[in-house]
């Protein structure tokens, strides 16, 4: 199974660090946030990372390289940000198969492979990796409506009244169904072509799209006291 990871982002509410810097090479008690990231994907055995780039992008090629490890990584280059299913669709010619996608901006201590079996064990075509948050943490990003069996029923992105508090992670697995979703896919209200809205087509065309919830932690880094509470959950578990 490849990775798809999104690291095109500028990342305004990190700065001054990120006007030196990409998003992904912010770091982490002592490690990018990309490093974290492909830490993580380690454990499910990847055959090849593509890394989606846009700000900075020479930046973060100079640090990686052609592989991480042993696992090669190509990079795609998102000229615009316009949206997370307009960034995945750059990956579209580099992937064939099922993949995992990760958002680049995350810390994740938890474990992925629950994620990756469910997707396999139904044949869904979206596998998310779902956690419980507060109500207002559900009106700042992907809230995720689902059955008693974990099967979704709908999604809202960064709703003003949330129907739940099971909320999208950043970690998904995917068919190459998604990609087709993606390109039917129109600018929200937020002029952004939203990867939730890809989900929700697949959903509405009668796909199957699961859930698995976390095991273990994860902190979407968006600004330093994103930081303080990685850095502080990282010591924690030393």
């Amino acid at each position: 199974m490849d990775a798809v990871v999104l690291a095109a982002g500028e990342g305004t509410r990190l700065r001054p660090q990120t006007e030196t810097r990409p998003k992904g090479l912010v770091e982490v008690a002592g490690k990018p946030l990309l490093t974290h990231c492909f830490d993580a994907l380690h454990g499910l055995g990847i055959d090849e990372l593509v890394v989606v780039v846009g700000y900075r992008k020479s930046d973060i090629v100079d640090r990686y390289g052609d592989a991480y490890g042993d696992v090669p990584i190509t990079y795609v280059h998102q000229r615009e940000q316009r949206g997370l299913a307009h960034a995945l669709l750059r990956a579209e010619p580099h992937v064939d198969d099922d993949f995992a996608l990760m958002l680049g901006d995350n810390v994740f201590r938890a474990d992925l492979t629950a994620a990756v079996d469910r997707h396999r064990d139904t044949g869904a075509d979206a596998t998310l990796l779902v956690e419980e948050v507060s109500e207002a943490e559900a009106g700042t990003t992907g809230v995720v409506e689902t059955a008693p069996d974990g099967e979704v029923v709908s999604l809202v992105e960064k709703p003003d009244d949330p129907p739940s508090t099971l909320v999208q992670t950043g970690f998904f697995v995917f068919s190459p169904a998604v990609f087709h979703a993606c390109h039917l896919v129109r600018p929200s209200d937020r002029g952004e072509y939203e990867l939730t809205d890809a989900i929700d087509l697949l959903l509405r065309s009668g796909r199957r799209v699961e859930t698995v919830e976390l095991d273990g932690w994860r902190v979407n880094v968006n600004a330093e006291a994103d930081i303080e509470d990685a850095e502080r959950r990282i010591r924690a578990d030393s």
